[in-house]
């Protein structure tokens, strides 16, 4: 018998006994390795009697544990009184690495560094590459005095010097501010440091302490060799984030290639109509009940069925979706708390496409489309239903550009992140950083849904700055504004081929 869940995921079939003891496991991911074991959907009890044959727990204690744990979160899905798993939900793959299930993906670092040879006794002077590699990025204030400073120095410069050579040499390696030699007690009776009449310092011959400063910058210097053989090679640092990058492009480039679609039904339960937008062609079709069998033909040519309650959807058509990719377009988070007293924000789709897309009313009264249907009105039905499925459709082209929904209602303003996107797509920020890097601009479409027949005809061309810092990107058009990225639609780089409107490009 096969297992299609962890033949998707390309592993062996686990065994949960021998899951239960791994670092990552608790009650919710020992669910997952309970379904990948079975291969099939399971109810809650089916999982607390496996639960207790592979001792992890009684099957009360199991059961309790399993209905507080929130089960139905990607990616286990309740289908019922059955939960299955998605395993083409990136949690699916991430959850199989936690759990020892598969290897990583990338060859663990390894740490090769050839054996430093043994450094010399106090009775050898100090060189300036001592000096360098044990004092890089050191603070030096405080656990070190400035006089001791100050010898180690003369006695890797092999001579006397000027106080402003010593204080930059100083200054070029680490933290450390000398400005004269009366602060720091140098040339004084006893010093091992004395000042030259041109002013300039020099050590003198067989002081104490120019052999404690050796042996302390060398056992500092110790110290640093050993943390430094700790650490990755830099080279095998970057060789892996390059092989990283080229497996995440490749990735994207299959995702990208993907055919998609999205379906709005009415009623949800049972439907009468379904509209089907492809998203490649940005083309509606809608089918009426007599139309399902042409319905589930078109669905087969799609690799991606993006719907909300989209499982209930095609079970309803009778449409098997097989190892297909699916998107569950319903709210990721079904409430939000608002206040200590307990207020809840219930989470509708509604509620999200207008704060995501600027949408007033995206989607039609339940009652009018109820009533279009009872009097006959199917132009009007269909009508209201194409306008419904565009809402959507907008709703998830939002989230696959910024890997989230943004919910707004009255002081709340934050983003959810969706599970329709693949960790590997290009979002928003990538395009951001790809402009950056490529010195290209960006055309974009901010503050509501693109025109569904035009949806670049309101593009603007807009320029990525860096922050300060380096690292932030900020969106900033021709004017100087900067833009909001909630409030970015749509956006592509600009090339040849659609370089804007006319007034954008002057």
């Amino acid at each position: 018998m096969t297992n299609p869940y962890c033949q998707t995921l390309g592993i062996a079939v686990p065994d949960l006994a021998a899951v239960k003891d791994h670092s990552e496991a608790n009650t919710y991911s020992l669910l997952i390795a309970a379904l990948l074991e079975r291969g099939e959907a399971m109810t809650l009890s089916e999982v607390a009697r496996r639960f207790a044959a592979a001792g992890v727990a009684s099957e009360a204690q199991a059961l309790a544990s399993l209905q507080r744990s929130r089960p139905a979160r990607p990616p286990v899905y309740r289908d019922g009184d059955r939960y299955a798993l998605d395993p083409r939900d990136d949690e699916a793959d991430l959850w199989a690495f936690r759990l020892g299930l598969r290897p990583p993906k990338a060859t663990p670092l390894r740490v090769v560094r050839p054996e430093p040879p043994p450094l010399p006794g106090p009775e050898v002077p100090l060189t300036v590459d001592e000096l360098r590699e044990a004092w890089k990025g050191l603070p030096l204030f405080g656990s070190w005095s400035n006089r001791r400073v100050a010898v180690a120095v003369l006695d890797a410069h092999r001579g006397p010097l000027r106080p402003e050579e010593a204080v930059a040499f100083v200054a070029s390696v680490t933290r450390w501010q000398c400005r004269d030699a009366e602060e720091h007690q140098l040339g004084r009776r006893g010093s091992p440091v004395r000042v030259r009449e041109d002013g300039s310092w020099e050590l003198v011959p067989g002081h104490e302490a120019v052999a404690a400063a050796r042996r302390a910058v060398r056992e500092r210097l110790a110290q640093v060799r050993k943390w430094e053989a700790l650490r990755p090679d830099p080279a095998v640092i970057e060789a892996q984030k390059r092989a990283y990058e080229r497996r995440r492009a490749a990735r994207a480039a299959e995702l990208a290639g993907l055919r998609r679609v999205v379906l709005r039904a009415f009623p949800a339960g049972s439907p009468e109509a379904v509209v089907l937008v492809d998203a490649g062609a940005r083309s509606l079709q809608t089918y009426g009940k007599e139309d399902f069998g042409a319905l589930r033909e078109s669905l087969a040519g799609y690799d991606v069925i993006g719907a909300e309650g989209v499982r209930p959807l095609l079970a309803s058509l009778g449409f098997d979706p097989g190892d297909r990719r699916l998107a569950e377009l319903g709210p990721p988070q079904k409430s939000k708390t608002l206040n200590r007293r307990g207020k809840i924000l219930k989470i509708t789709t509604a509620l999200l496409a207008r704060g995501s897309c600027a949408i007033p009313r995206p989607f039609g009264d339940e009652g009018k489309l109820r009533g279009y249907l009872r009097d006959g009105e199917t132009a009007r039905f269909h009508q209201r239903l194409e306008a419904d499925a565009r809402s959507l459709f907008a709703l998830y082209e939002y989230g696959r550009l910024h890997g989230a929904v943004r919910l707004q209602w009255g002081f709340l303003d934050e983003m959810l992140p969706v599970p329709w996107v693949h960790r590997d797509e290009s979002r928003l920020f990538d395009l951001k950083r790809q402009a950056a890097s490529e010195e290209r601009p960006l055309e974009v479409v901010e503050g509501f849904a693109p025109s569904w027949s035009d949806p670049w005809a309101r593009a603007r061309r807009c320029y990525v700055e860096r922050d300060s810092d380096g690292f932030t990107l900020w969106l900033v058009d021709k004017t100087g504004r900067v833009l909001d990225d909630r409030s970015v639609q749509a956006a592509r780089l600009e090339d040849e081929g659609h370089g804007g409107s006319e007034g954008e490009r002057t």
